[in-house]
């Protein structure tokens, strides 16, 4: 099962040791960028591993803060990919914010080149806004 656990000191190594390879470096913060993020931003920023029953399988960090809710980083270890789990913990991720903050509407900042990425939200039902910020495309799902 699917679940989104607090990072803390049980777990936070394993969320280092996770690997996303993607066409581009720059498609994917590492989970050490983004906690390091998260703690500067810590009001407005939920990080969180990404667990498949006991083992960590990967990690999001969402932006809460001004009713604008995002999923800014996500990602899913090398070694889980191809399975199902991405999507799984991104539907998770999703009603999350649904349910914790009552999210109506969800972004995704996605870089422009980085075509899978638009792909897997687009799957997911996320659309293309007119919203570009440094190189950015932030796709929407509305709830």
């Amino acid at each position: 099962m699917i679940e989104l656990r607090t990072i803390n000191e049980e777990n936070y190594e394993q969320c280092f040791h996770l690997k996303a390879s993607v066409e581009n470096e720059s498609f994917v913060d590492s989970v050490t960028y983004s906690l390091a993020e998260a703690w500067v931003f810590y009001k407005d920023t939920r990080p969180f591993a990404i667990y498949d029953d006991d083992k960590v399988i990967g990690f999001v960090s969402m932006y809460v803060g001004e009713e604008n809710y995002q999923i800014i980083n996500f990602l899913i270890d090398d070694a889980f990919q191809k399975k199902g789990l991405g999507t799984k913990a991104a539907k998770t991720c999703i009603q999350f914010l649904k349910h914790e903050y009552g999210a109506k509407i969800v972004s995704v900042p996605v870089e422009l080149k980085n075509m899978v990425a638009q792909r897997f939200w687009g799957k997911l039902g996320f659309v293309f806004s007119d919203n570009v910020e440094d190189g950015y495309i932030f796709m929407r799902l509305t709830l």
